[in-house]
């Protein structure tokens, strides 16, 4: 038993800092969701064959153990969100659900044993039931919340962006008590009048009035949202409200920084925030699944686009001497070496100052301009995904020259590395493909790159994907 000494004096067992917070309401909608899962998928079988075979049964085992980790981490729960998000989000995590179960039974050479019939009215009337079961439990918690509970007032402490940010949260969420009735404003946090009028609750007053507004208007939580900076102050409002019967929550508003990825965990009992953290290490499980999907679909894509192949490397070889395939030393992932694949578009000449091609480069053959501007020349890359240097989608790998160029000329730029390169990406799809003759074109490039790192999902993959084959006849590819 780990006992410690609190500063003020009192023996206390040590506990998590870092705790799960799920409602009733979350445990009864996970718990409502499982059993649709499972009914649904026992119904149609039902339906179909008379009876339950043991592999669907097996089949409703990992589906609910998918839809347990999957909807959790997707968010599915966050009730805040209105209809057409929730719904989206339902759907989001329901498809991940389905690709994984996909995933397994092709990687089990399982799937043959099952109905497609029982599948597809399975997955479609599986997440219409869930749709309707969560705006059923959500309009009869809303009318619970109505009779039975009480709401608690709060204070906010801080002006900031994370402070309306946080206040719009909470007085937006009917799923939460917490009524915000205003503002405080910290010592260290003067405020022009413009800016108070864009405040979305009043102003209150200062925090030297704080214990006097508590009294007032019968607070029971105090929200903290200051800088990190300010950490003096938030440690003098800790032990000033002891006394006062209130909860104090501190947010801290870290959000002014260059975050990479960020996120919060528990490590040995103690909390950690995470200001610039590789996808690969932080979320490795989503990681596996995304690098199953890869090469899943690179195989398939090899195969669908190999006479294509074949065409174009006949061409080349006729218009110009040399090899088919063009092989460039690129930054990977951790900024490792790598050998990326292309079909070779230029007639062979002196590379050593890795010139990217601009408009009429003579350097360009005929067949060369068509598979550029198409993006065909970019096919070979599918070997490099089944290699594993590559994924699907990610930052576009630069030579190591123009690395070396912009490193030092454009801010985060190396930071592109801390995920697997990618044949599209988000700046590609954005508009940011092909020559980046302006460094303002670059900054835009990085700036979409590192935004997808923030942001990575599977179903960003798979919406980047879609949206690739509309992006790939550009003017600006040469």
């Amino acid at each position: 038993m780990n006992i410690s000494v609190t500063q003020y004096g009192t023996v206390a067992r040590k506990r998590r800092l870092l705790n799960n917070h799920e409602s009733l309401a979350f445990w009864v909608q996970h718990f409502a969701d499982l059993v649709i899962v499972c009914g649904t998928l026992f119904f149609f079988t039902f339906l179909k064959v008379g009876d339950v075979p043991a592999n669907y049964r097996l089949l409703a085992v990992v589906a609910l153990l998918c839809v347990w980790i999957i909807y959790r981490r997707r968010g599915v729960y966050r009730q805040s969100l209105g209809f057409y998000k929730s719904a989206l989000r339902l759907l989001a995590a329901w498809f991940h659900v389905l690709l994984l179960l996909a995933l397994v039974g092709f990687v089990t050479k399982s799937g043959e044993s099952f109905s497609r019939e029982v599948l597809i009215e399975w997955a479609i009337s599986g997440y219409i039931l869930q749709l309707i079961s969560m705006n059923l439990l959500s309009a009869l918690y809303k009318r619970y919340k109505i009779m039975f509970s009480r709401e608690l007032p709060a204070l906010v402490i801080g002006t900031g962006d994370m402070a309306v940010n946080l206040v719009n949260n909470l007085n937006g969420n009917r799923w939460l008590p917490d009524r915000v009735m205003g503002f405080i404003q910290s010592d260290d946090d003067p405020l022009q009048d413009d800016e108070v009028i864009d405040l979305p609750l009043p102003l209150l007053g200062g925090a030297e009035n704080l214990r006097l507004l508590i009294k007032e208007f019968k607070i029971r939580r105090v929200y903290v949202a200051l800088p990190v900076a300010e950490s003096d102050i938030i440690e003098a409002l800790h032990i000033d409200l002891l006394d006062m019967n209130v909860d104090v929550i501190w947010v801290p508003d870290i959000f002014g920084l260059s975050l990479l990825n960020h996120s919060i965990r528990e490590v040995a009992g103690m909390p950690l925030i995470s200001l610039n953290e590789s996808p690969m290490t932080s979320r490795r499980s989503h990681i596996m699944l995304k690098s199953a999907m890869d090469k899943v679909l690179a195989a398939i894509a090899l195969v669908a686009f190999s006479p294509l192949m074949l065409i174009i490397a006949i061409l080349i070889k006729r218009e110009s001497e040399g090899p088919v395939f063009f092989k460039q030393d690129r930054h990977g992932f951790d900024g490792e070496i790598i050998k990326v694949w292309k079909f070779r578009s230029m007639r062979l000449h002196d590379d050593k100052e890795v010139k990217q091609a601009t408009k009429g480069d003579s350097r360009v053959t005929r067949i060369g301009a068509f598979i550029r501007r198409t993006s065909i020349d970019e096919l070979p890359q599918f070997i490099n995904v089944l290699q594993g240097t590559m994924s699907l989608v990610g930052p576009r790998p630069h030579a190591v020259a123009h690395n070396d160029y912009y490193s030092d000329k454009v801010n985060a730029y190396l930071a592109r590395h801390r995920i697997k390169p990618g044949i599209t990406g988000l700046a590609q799809i954005s508009g940011y493909r092909g020559e980046t003759e302006t460094l303002d074109k670059m900054e835009k490039r990085v700036e979409f790159d590192l935004a997808y790192i923030n942001n990575w999902s599977l179903s960003l993959d798979i919406k980047i994907l879609i949206k690739t084959p509309l992006s790939l006849i550009s003017k600006d590819i040469y």
